[in-house]
């Protein structure tokens, strides 16, 4: 059974920093997709950036976390990382983790079949 567990989200003030995780169970990281989405009140969802794992370790992210987001793996935990710097209060939405667990070579927002429960990051200016 697939399960995603999201973590290390929380309140800061503009220009902080978070770093969540998500740790994957019931499959295991070998060139699938890893995904982080966001949700603000009000809003659809958007997709954040997204790791392919293993070798490759391809990333991607929105143009709005472009250079304050990065994004990485740990393979031997199935854990993925993003690292969120210089946050901002528009950053503040319920972020979750996302997963393909068929391998490939490339990652597209409709893939991901599998969601984590959320963690709230909230940015107070």
């Amino acid at each position: 059974q697939v399960r995603l567990v999201e973590s290390g989200g929380g309140s800061v003030q503009t220009g902080g920093s978070l770093r969540l995780s998500c740790v994957g169970s019931g499959f295991t990281f070998k060139s699938n997709c890893m995904g982080w989405f966001r949700q603000a009140p009000g809003k659809s969802r958007e997709m954040v950036a997204y790791i392919l794992t293993g070798t490759s370790g391809i990333t991607d992210y929105d143009d709005s976390v472009k250079g304050r987001f990065t994004i990485s793996q740990d393979n031997a935990q199935n854990t993925v990382y993003p690292q969120m710097n210089n946050l901002q209060p528009e950053d503040t939405a319920m972020y979750y983790c996302a997963a393909d667990t068929l391998s490939g070579s490339y990652c597209y927002e409709g893939a991901f079949s599998y969601w984590g429960q959320g963690t709230q990051v909230t940015v107070s200016s």
